[in-house]
């Protein structure tokens, strides 16, 4: 069994209210229908209208959805992206490996996941995009994600699920060069728009700036921040 991402891109004029109408309502049952032994979305949808912690630059069309999906072998992809390739003003598919560092339930900030497929989870999640940082051969980089950076962001932020999606190939023509895909999983918007919960600092300003620099460092020294893009989802795992 394999693991594609498809990074979808509606009309640059698509709202928040009109991504979960397309994406929920028309694609996910045509998508369904196929038989994916799994399958999410990342939605970008009203109740994730948030701040992301690294805008998207200005001009720049939006991610809309990230579509995940489970099949035997990449060789039979070409159903779903025909489904996907229906709405998409861009699309860009990648085959990758999934490292589930933590899930709901593994700490303090969250419960085992108790919601039926087909419904929104709660909180809300961040998605980064990452391209290898230009001075590190891959297995540095690799190496660098997860023994340094997962256990660090582990440690001082509330993040209650974890998905690391290194990118093994693009699968699509013309797909950014990509080589992580990162779903964050936190408890609320809160978490994520007060820099004091973001970061555990517990009302601390010392600890926080402490946190916020280690955070810095570490993150400059892992991907270009240029290259780097982040949004604010909401997910909806539809199958599981």
């Amino acid at each position: 069994m394999e693991k594609l991402i498809y990074l979808v891109w509606l009309e640059a004029e698509t709202t928040r209210d009109q991504v979960p109408e397309v994406m929920l309502t028309k694609v996910a049952p045509e998508l369904l229908a196929l038989g994916p032994h799994r399958l999410s979305m990342d939605l970008r949808d009203p109740q994730s209208d948030i701040p992301s912690p690294v805008p998207t630059p200005e001009g720049e069309t939006p991610l809309h959805a990230l579509v995940s999906m489970w099949v035997d072998a990449v060789d039979h992809r070409r159903p779903y992206e025909e489904v996907l390739a229906k709405v998409a003003d861009r699309l860009a598919g990648y085959e990758v490996v999934e490292s589930l560092y933590r899930d709901y339930g593994g700490n303090e900030w969250s419960g085992p996941r108790n919601w039926p497929d087909g419904q929104r989870s709660p909180g809300v999640l961040t998605v980064a995009l990452l391209e290898q940082h230009p001075d590190q051969t891959f297995e540095e980089w690799m190496t660098r994600w997860h023994t340094r950076i997962s256990p660090i962001t582990e440690a001082i932020q509330p993040r209650c699920r974890y998905v690391r999606n290194a990118v093994f190939r693009a699968v699509t023509e013309g797909a950014p060069p990509l080589r992580g895909i990162v779903e964050e999983a936190w408890p609320s918007t809160e978490h994520v728009t007060d820099p004091m919960l973001f970061f555990c600092a517990d009302g601390d300003p010392e600890k926080m700036t402490a946190h916020v620099t280690q955070m810095i460092e570490e993150i400059t020294a892992f991907v270009d921040l240029d290259s780097m893009r982040s949004m604010t989802m909401s997910e909806w795992i539809l199958k599981s």
